[in-house]
């Protein structure tokens, strides 16, 4: 990608910060694996946004007068042999578009010189173990030359806000690279529900983890570079555990296989959930329930457009998923009432604790309010009927042309007291990846079946 776009978002940091302020952003550490490797590296988000550069080992400084500096690991031939290349100071402002740039190493003694005389220091708050100590440690510095002339910044302010506004709304350079992730990890999914139909079909012996592979092949063929998350592949009860991780389960027919797994492409995630037969064919209690979820996620959808509160789409799912869980016998209208009193009691909660989605973009769950800024003074409280806790509601987020978003109901059936067996262990849900439009969504994760009987009929392919 150009370094325009990188350079014109520094540009909006730097008027974010006022002719006197300064921004600091690291990127991600590498962390030890065991005693001689590291977990795979993957860069900081922040700093990957601001810069484009996935080395690690490097900071990024923005100054209010717009200024960039990189601080990155220099060129060592001898290590390039063992690690891998390097970009170095050298050819990074030609390479990244930075003003300057500096090893690594000459960090602690150019830092405090780049913190003197502004009003304000920007950084990160509790994102980086030990930043807020690190900047201590140079502005102690700064301070110490205040006889020589030396003004040190009055205020820390956190550079999260600044940002998380920006990436909450999706350029249309990012959204081409959500839609082909998402178009990876869907053509992934098929592979895994034709592999569960075909190797039962076989009479084979199928684990979770051999569904599991098939997402990581073709995560992999498809050009991704991680997977976005540890994929959830959940055979029969354990579908009932929300961030259950794929293991060792059998795979049985008649069984129903949750599946929620999306590839990271280029810094950029996407996260698709489906629930499919293992053999290929729905019973009758599975694509009932199934049904209603399915019904619960077309009402979200409709309600997720441009203008919209960002808790309309998980409003629309539980009077979907209230009345059919009274009409499925799930819940006793006896006891628990109408559906309107399913939703005031939360009664639902038994069978569906989440919410409907949440942000998607660089992080599986993105960045960003889900207060609408300009109204987050108008608190009201109410107490909770389950917990019995006061909880303070602020405006939800107003929907905009470009904010990414996860539609995602479910409902999980434990065995309980009047709960119909014909239900017990099954855990259904159903997610889509939605851009926003001025005149609802586009789903970019559709590339993978969502309707039972277009479930069934790419099994049975």
């Amino acid at each position: 990608m150009s370094t325009t776009l990188y350079a014109e978002r520094r540009a909006r940091v730097a008027r974010a910060l006022g002719p006197d302020g300064i921004a600091l952003i690291p990127t991600a550490p590498e962390r030890p694996r065991n005693r001689d490797s590291d977990f795979l590296y993957r860069h900081d988000s922040y700093f990957y946004y601001l810069s484009g550069f996935t080395e690690p080992n490097a900071w990024l400084v923005i100054t209010g007068d717009g200024r960039s500096t990189l601080f990155c690991a220099p060129k060592d031939l001898e290590r390039e042999i063992w690690d891998g290349y390097r970009l170095g100071p050298q050819a990074a402002p030609a390479a990244l578009g930075v003003d300057a740039a500096h090893a690594i190493g000459e960090l602690d003694d150019r830092m405090p010189r780049l913190l003197e005389n502004r009003d304000a220091v920007w950084f990160p708050f509790a994102i980086h173990d030990g930043l807020e100590a690190q900047v201590a440690g140079w502005l102690a510095r700064v301070r110490a030359r205040v006889r020589f002339g030396a003004l040190c910044p009055q205020q820390q302010r956190d550079l999260c806000g600044v940002l998380d506004e920006m990436r909450l709304v999706k350029d249309a350079h990012e959204q081409d690279l959500m839609r082909r992730a998402a178009a990876i990890s869907a053509r992934a999914h098929v592979r895994a529900m034709r592999t569960s139909a075909r190797m039962l079909r076989d009479g084979l012996d199928v684990r979770e983890y051999h569904l599991d592979a098939e997402l990581l092949h073709e995560f992999r063929l498809g050009g991704s570079q991680y997977p976005a998350y540890g994929s959830i592949v959940a055979a029969g009860a354990n579908a009932c555990v929300l961030h259950y991780r794929a293991d060792a389960a059998p795979v049985r027919p008649g069984e129903l296989v949750l599946i929620d797994a999306g590839c990271e492409l280029d810094g950029y995630a996407s996260d698709i959930t489906r629930t499919f037969p293992a053999d290929g064919r729905f019973t009758g209690a599975q694509r009932a329930l199934y049904e209603l979820v399915l019904a619960s996620q077309d009402a979200a959808v409709a309600a997720t457009r441009s203008g919209a509160r960002f808790t309309d789409p998980h409003d629309a799912t539980v009077a979907v998923l209230a009345q059919g869980l009274l009409d499925l016998g799930l819940l006793d209208p006896d006891k628990v009432g109408s559906a309107q009193d399913v939703i005031e009691r939360r009664a639902y909660f038994q069978f569906y604790m989440h919410r409907t989605g949440h942000w998607l973009g660089m992080d599986v769950h993105d960045c960003g309010s889900y207060v609408e800024p300009g109204e987050a003074a108008e608190a009201s409280e109410r107490k909770d009927p389950l917990s019995g806790e006061t909880i303070r509601n602020r405006p939800s987020r107003i929907l905009r042309p470009g904010m990414v978003l996860t539609i995602e109901p479910g409902l999980y059936v434990r065995p309980g007291e009047g709960v119909p067996e014909a239900f017990h262990n099954l855990g259904i849900r159903i997610e889509d990846d939605a851009i926003v439009t001025e005149g609802g969504c586009e789903l970019i994760t559709r590339d993978v079946p969502v309707r039972p009987d277009e479930i069934e009929a790419l099994m049975r392919g």
